[in-house]
């Protein structure tokens, strides 16, 4: 999908004619309260809906308006693009993740991790959204790059348990954190993608054994 003209009519991420294009921060940088929030939540909850069921190229602000019961103008002022309202769905899908679990061990951490990652792509809606994503981000660099920035932040969120791993001795000084937790869901998003199916939590386990495996030989070990 081509990068998308700035907004000019009324349309799928464009803007209702005749109004000046607002000055607004990037969409997923305001955190809002109230009234505000409630609006947010139900229009993001929408676009994930329609993301699930008909894909990214069917995403459209007014229908996505319709949905979330809130006027167009609105959506259109607020969020400006399909795009823009994409970047703050992944954004508030990466606060509402749940946080890490320690469990002890390097093992038993990117287990837990692992399993985290099936259950939402096992999800029936979670995981059609996530494809719906992917494919788009690959035409689409305002997709790609909020699509990077989810992943960084999950990332982020899990890297302490290989730097504790470091610490007990579990790996070499110099191991890459980012690197040891993005093998872990990197086998469980390509069976998604290549296989069609989701994975199972034996594949979860086995996906993190490798990644255990992989780091205790130095492979992520950096100079």
């Amino acid at each position: 999908m081509p990068e998308q003209a700035e907004p000019d009519q009324a349309g799928p991420g464009k803007a209702e004619p005749g109004r000046a294009e607002p000055d607004r921060a990037e969409p997923g940088t305001v955190r809002p309260g109230g009234r505000t929030a409630r609006v947010r939540a139900a229009v993001l909850d929408a676009a994930g809906d329609v993301l699930a069921e008909q894909g990214f190229a069917h995403l459209d602000l007014a229908d996505v308006a319709r949905r979330a019961e809130v006027g167009k103008t609105t959506v259109y002022r607020r969020w400006g693009s399909v795009t823009g309202l994409v970047a703050d769905l992944l954004a508030d899908m990466a606060e509402q993740s749940l946080p890490r679990t320690e469990t002890g061990t390097l093992r038993g951490d990117l287990r837990a991790n692992a399993r985290l990652v099936r259950r939402t792509l096992a999800d029936p809606r979670q995981g059609a959204l996530f494809r719906a994503v992917i494919a788009a981000a690959a035409g689409d660099e305002r997709t790609a790059s909020a699509l990077r920035r989810f992943y960084d932040v999950r990332v982020d969120e899990w890297a302490p348990c290989v730097e504790q791993a470091v610490r007990r001795g579990e790996l070499r000084p110099g191991t890459d954190p980012a690197a040891v937790v993005r093998a872990v869901s990197a086998p469980l998003y390509y069976q998604l993608l290549t296989a069609g199916s989701a994975p199972t939590e034996a594949d979860a386990d086995r996906a993190a054994d490798a990644a255990v495996a992989a780091a205790e030989a130095g492979v992520y070990t950096v100079s």
